[in-house]
Formats: C-alpha cells, structure tokens, sequence
C-alpha cells in the first residue's frame, strides 16, 4: 500500500480542525434555539472524540449517554466511556438497553442482522427522547470513512440533527484524538458498532481503515476511476471496488425520504 497517500491525509491542522467544529457547535445550538446537545458515549474514539470537544466548547449544555448491551458490549467500553465523562465533567446516564433489547425479541420474528440494528435504533430513540425533552440537539458521531461508505444504522446510529466530526476520515479522528489527549488504549481500540459480539468494523469490511480511508481519498478528493485508485494506492482493484459499491448502495442511507411528487 503507497503509505504516501496517508500522510496527505493525515497533515492537516488539528488545532484549527478543533476550533471550527467547536465554533459549529456553538452556531448551531445557538441558530436552532436549542438548549444544548446529546449524544452517545460508546467508549470508542468517534464519541470520545465527539466528547472531548463538547467538554471543551458546549461543556454545560451537554449530556452524554452510555447505552451498552450487557449481553454484548465489553465492559472495557463502558468502563472507558464512563473515564471520559469523569474526566472532562460532562453530565451522562447510563443506561443498559439490554432489557429493552431482549423484551423486544418476545414479539419480533428472529433475524440476527435486523436485530443487532435494532439495538441501535433502540439508542436513538433514547437520544431523541432526551433531545425532546430538554430541546437538545443530537450529534451524531459518524465520521467521514463510515459515512461515505454507510456503515451505521439507517435511523439508528445514523440518526442525528446534526454531525460535527462527519468532514474527517477515521485516520484523521485518530490524529485529532490524540491532539485533545484521549488516552491511547482509546485511540488503538479496534472500532465498530458492537452489534452483536465481537463485532468489528475492519473484521466486518475485511479491510483496514488505513486501506479504506485512502481509497475514498482518492475517489472523493482527487476525483480517481476505480482503476486509477487501486493504482495509485497500491490495493488490489477488488477491495478498492468493494469501497466503490459500499458507497453506491447506501446512497439511500445519505439522502432525505424521496417524495411521490403529484
């Protein structure tokens, strides 16, 4: 894999990276009229990442949720979600959707896709129930790599108001994670939604995001063919194309409910 490409990715300024997603925060609650924002604290770096500058910009309009599945979710993720908000004081609940998870199962038909994403919408209806009842925004944590390829939930993780970390690749979150001091065992943990058990992002893609994040770089920044990107990477045309068509078929995951127009 040609390393080069990730260096063009990953040197950028993060200070100024850091100012004007915090300048965001502050414009959109302000322009929307909300109260102040809730998200979701995994433990995993995206939404620590999201915490930290929430910590530092909208500190006392924020509220963080803990929602882990018992029966799923490690409990070195909870545990690390809960180090984050001790350390930067930020107001949080945590919440176990387990019971909630498994009540459902007693009336749904079993499918284990549709019911791990179940488990994220479940989150979501917890955040906007917050976000109802204090007129709080919701942020979403999505960065850039899952949300061109649409891994997250459509109407699950994927639900959010607005989403302040979605113009940065998931090599770039790692370097910003670092500049706001986010423990390291934080930054090196292996991301993914845990859906089910032992659920991996890169174990499920079967790539790394080193692979992916320079694959969609080329695509999307410097506009490159499917073929002039597995050349220029150094990565088989396959994997380059699975990318490719990951982002075609969630298109639908990017965009508004079409409308019958009449």
């Amino acid at each position: 894999m040609n390393t080069q490409i990730l260096d063009e990715i990953t040197k950028i300024d993060y200070r100024q990276v850091q100012e004007k997603i915090g300048a965001f925060l502050l414009k959109e609650t302000e322009e929307r009229k909300a109260h102040g924002v809730v998200f979701g604290l995994s433990g995993g770096i995206d939404s620590a990442v999201t915490a930290m500058l929430c910590a530092k910009y909208v500190k006392e309009k924020s509220l963080a949720l803990i929602m882990p599945d018992s029966k799923i979710t490690p409990e070195s993720d909870t545990n690390d979600a809960i180090k984050i908000v001790d350390g930067s004081h930020i107001e949080y609940k945590l919440v176990d959707i387990g019971f909630i998870h498994k009540e459902y199962s007693k009336y749904i038909e079993p499918n284990p896709l549709a019911f791990g994403n179940l488990g994220a919408r479940i989150r979501s209806s917890m955040l906007y129930y917050y976000a109802n009842a204090r007129n709080y925004l919701v942020l979403g944590s999505s960065d850039k790599s899952e949300f061109l390829i649409g891994y997250f939930t459509k109407y699950g993780d994927g639900a959010a108001d607005i989403l302040p970390i979605a113009s940065l690749y998931k090599t770039q979150i790692r370097e910003l994670a670092r500049y706001l001091g986010i423990p390291s065992e934080i930054i090196s943990k292996p991301s993914g939604p845990r859906l089910w058990e032992g659920h991996t992002a890169e174990g499920e893609i079967g790539m790394t995001y080193d692979e992916i994040d320079s694959i969609l770089y080329c695509m999307f920044e410097k506009n490159l063919s499917v073929e002039a990107t597995a050349k220029l990477t150094e990565i088989p045309i396959s994997n380059v194309d699975k990318i490719y068509q990951m982002h075609k078929r969630s298109e639908h995951k990017r965009i508004t409910p079409k409308i019958c127009v009449l």
